[in-house]
């Protein structure tokens, strides 16, 4: 006799199961396991038949569940995310391939984006640090149809997905993705400085953090944690900074909530001001660093 798998959802007896049905009962699975379970179960079925969300509203709800589906919300209910089960994530309203090679795009880091679009919309050259998926650097390019970028990543994975991403959405020849660890000396020197604009979205988690299993155990660990304090790359990064911007340049960095004002004052000590941005929820989110005129700071 089979046993039955607590990671399925259950049949309906005496009936094929609809997709409603399907969906009602992956919410249920799925709802000791996270806090979206409903959209979670929505965007799963909606993969698995190729659709829109939307019209699986539509359209769908009364079909047969898909075979497809049952092994999605399985994966799912082993806490990987749905990003990565799907392939893909939104972000700025585009759409960006994913892979466990790089963190998932975050609605809160569409933050940076605003504060880089609205600090220098005449930017000509832009660089990403950590650039990962490529989306913060492929967001503001996609805006700033005269602007030229590179993203740097330690990771040659990541900077595949990144590159992947460019040519998909039609910034291939404007997007440059090179290998570069700002923990190296040297790291800065054949990039093209200085820049107008500079993102940045380092790795500050504590690596003692408590952290939600989908993120623990999927996303990269080299791209979230930063030494006890979640500072250890700020500490090496921001100092860097003004000898990769321009004399009117700005970098965007974005940062833990708690930890505002611990990044302003290692912008400070590196000749650096900081303006404070907020996400949607309110909390500190990115700071924006300018350096004073004639200082260009140590070389990278």
């Amino acid at each position: 006799m089979t046993e039955s798998n607590p990671a399925q959802p259950e049949p309906v007896e005496g009936a094929a199961r609809t997709v409603a049905d399907a969906i009602r009962a992956a919410t249920e699975l799925l709802g000791s396991r996270t806090d979206s379970a409903r959209l979670d179960a929505e965007l799963l079925m909606a993969e698995a038949l190729q659709v829109r969300r939307s019209d699986l509203f539509l359209r769908h709800m009364r079909d047969p569940e898909p075979p497809a589906f049952a092994e999605l919300v399985a994966r799912r209910a082993a806490h990987e995310p749905v990003a990565y089960i799907r392939g893909y994530q939104e972000f700025y309203g585009l759409p960006f391939m994913v892979s466990p090679a790089v963190l998932i795009p975050r609605g809160d880091s569409e933050t940076l984006v605003e504060a880089a679009l609205a600090a220098r919309p005449d930017a000509g050259r832009v660089l990403d640090c950590g650039t990962g998926s490529g989306a913060l650097l492929l967001a503001v390019l996609h805006e700033l149809p005269q602007a030229r970028g590179i993203g740097i990543d330690r990771s040659e994975p990541a900077l595949a997905v990144a590159a992947a991403n460019a040519t998909r959405l039609g910034l291939g020849e404007r997007a440059t993705m090179i290998r570069a660890d700002w923990h190296e000396p040297g790291w800065g020197n054949n990039l093209g400085g200085p820049f107008d604009l500079i993102l940045a979205n380092p790795p500050y988690v504590e690596s003692d953090a408590p952290l939600d299993p989908t993120v623990r155990d999927h996303e990269p660990a080299g791209a979230l944690f930063s030494g006890a304090d979640g500072l250890d790359d700020y500490r090496v990064l921001v100092p860097q900074l003004p000898g990769l911007l321009a004399d009117q340049g700005v970098a965007l960095v974005e940062i833990g909530y708690t930890q505002a004002e611990a990044v302003s004052a290692i912008g400070a000590a590196a000749g650096l001001s900081a303006t404070l941005y907020l996400d949607l929820a309110e909390r500190p989110r990115v700071l924006e660093f300018k350096k004073a005129l004639g200082k260009s700071g140590p070389s990278a």
